[in-house]
């Protein structure tokens, strides 16, 4: 049993709405790891960072998706890092894995200036170009179908997948 559908990317790519649309469509429940986290900890993921540190934080990710993938039926999305753990990555090779990239300049548009995300802090456009850069390779090993997110709508995006998904 697996999810109908994985989403990975990086910030402002697009995930929580392409997986909210695709849900919505498919009708099914939409399972965003980021949220089970946050109520897992009684806190926001920011929050994590500053009182536990990212380890404590991919700990309790590799928690939440080991139990996500368990779940049949419904559209998941992962956390930005989530594919940085080897573990993760050779878990999502038996499952649909859509990569949803984004270009630098879209993702800094839509991740904006003054958004609190622990891995963004300082120059947000120079974090985001060096964890783009880092991860798109990850990105690219565990996925079955990369889309490029600039210039469309959430629709759009949903009807490549469903397309790919049959």
């Amino acid at each position: 049993m697996s999810p109908i559908v994985v989403l990975v990317g990086p910030p402002g790519s697009g995930k929580s709405t392409i997986a909210a649309v695709l849900s919505q469509r498919l009708g099914v429940r939409h399972r965003d790891t980021d949220v089970d986290i946050e109520a897992a900890a009684g806190k926001p993921i920011s929050d994590i960072f500053v009182d536990e540190g990212e380890p404590h934080f991919r700990k309790l990710e590799r928690a939440a998706i080991t139990a996500a993938l368990q779940d049949s039926g419904e559209v998941l999305s992962l956390g930005g890092g989530a594919i940085l753990d080897p573990e993760t990555r050779a878990d999502l090779a038996g499952h649909t894995v859509v990569f949803l990239d984004v270009s630098l300049a879209e993702a800094t548009k839509r991740v904006g200036l003054s958004v609190a995300r622990p891995l963004l802090l300082g120059n947000v456009r120079t974090q985001l170009r060096n964890l783009m850069e880092a991860r798109r390779p990850l990105y690219t090993e565990v996925a079955k179908l990369t889309i490029l997110t600039d210039n469309k709508t959430p629709d759009e995006i949903a009807d490549e997948i469903q397309e790919h998904l049959g």
